[in-house]
């Protein structure tokens, strides 16, 4: 008999993969999706909507990463300089049809804005990763799914793995009706959009102020919140503390923080 409300921890085989991009294309002003594939593409899993593969992002120029040495890697000349590295959600696999998804949110500086800013068909990238997975069994009542643009990819893959016509709420904010998405899904989705500025992508309150007027369903759910650091550890602290929401149904990260760079940080403990 399987446990109900399982959750697992799956671990994958660890790979470096040089990837090329088949499509570029702006889903909204600030967010590029880019399609990769590529003959390395074999063998990839992915397995859980939150997900997160190492990039290995070429400078301006370069035609291909530079890894940091390791145990699949060789030695590096001295003085060599690596590719910085990042993390992000696979948006989508098909394996079928060899491709890769991944979504850029561009509106901050930094080398994954910068790569995505000028990918283009034939651009290579190198991948890493997933290490593994944390799968969630698709048996609650409802779910809810909170966060800004960062949390969008695993919002949206999550949206369109869900079972039909289980109640889906999603709170997101993001900088305007602009950069709003449509997501494809057969759950009974109810999607809240709180626009603010994205100078103040780092504040919590007006994401705070919708969590709070939200009237959660009768029944067994699950919350996921990813986001800035500050604001997921807030939210989580409101919906276990103050809500009384079991604490084992929740699971929040960090994505991102205010003068961080390459910042991630789980919030799934205590």
């Amino acid at each position: 008999m399987t446990e109900r409300h399982a959750t697992a921890r799956v671990r994958h085989e660890l790979r470096r993969r040089l990837l090329t991009v088949k499509t570029a294309e702006r889903l909204t002003p600030q967010m590029v999706r880019v399609t990769l594939t590529g003959d390395d593409l074999q063998g990839f899993v992915s397995a859980g909507y939150d997900d997160h593969v190492k990039l290995c992002l070429p400078f301006a120029g370069q035609d291909a990463p530079v890894w940091p040495a390791g145990p699949d890697a060789p030695a590096l000349p001295e003085g060599t300089v690596t590719s910085p590295m990042r993390d992000f959600t696979p948006r989508r696999h098909d394996p079928e049809r060899g491709e890769l998804v991944l979504d850029f949110a561009i509106h901050a500086a930094g080398p994954a804005t910068e790569w995505a800013a000028i990918a283009k068909p034939g651009t290579r990238l190198g991948v890493a990763g997933p290490r593994g997975s944390f799968v969630v069994s698709d048996d609650f009542d409802w779910y809810l799914l909170i966060g800004d643009e960062t949390a969008l990819p695993a919002i949206g893959r999550r949206l369109e793995e869900l079972r039909a016509d289980v109640p889906a709420i999603v709170i997101v904010t993001v900088a305007g009706a602009e950069e709003q998405q449509t997501f494809q899904t057969a759950t009974r989705l109810d999607a809240r959009w709180v626009h603010r500025p994205l100078d103040a992508a780092s504040d919590p309150a007006l994401l705070l102020d919708a969590v709070k007027s939200l009237s959660l369903p009768a029944g067994d759910g699950y919350i996921w919140i990813a986001g800035e650091n500050d604001t997921v550890k807030i939210l989580r602290r409101h919906l276990v503390e103050e809500r009384g929401h079991n604490r084992s149904w929740i699971r929040a990260a960090g994505y991102w923080r205010k003068g961080s760079a390459g910042f991630h940080e789980n919030h799934n403990e205590g």
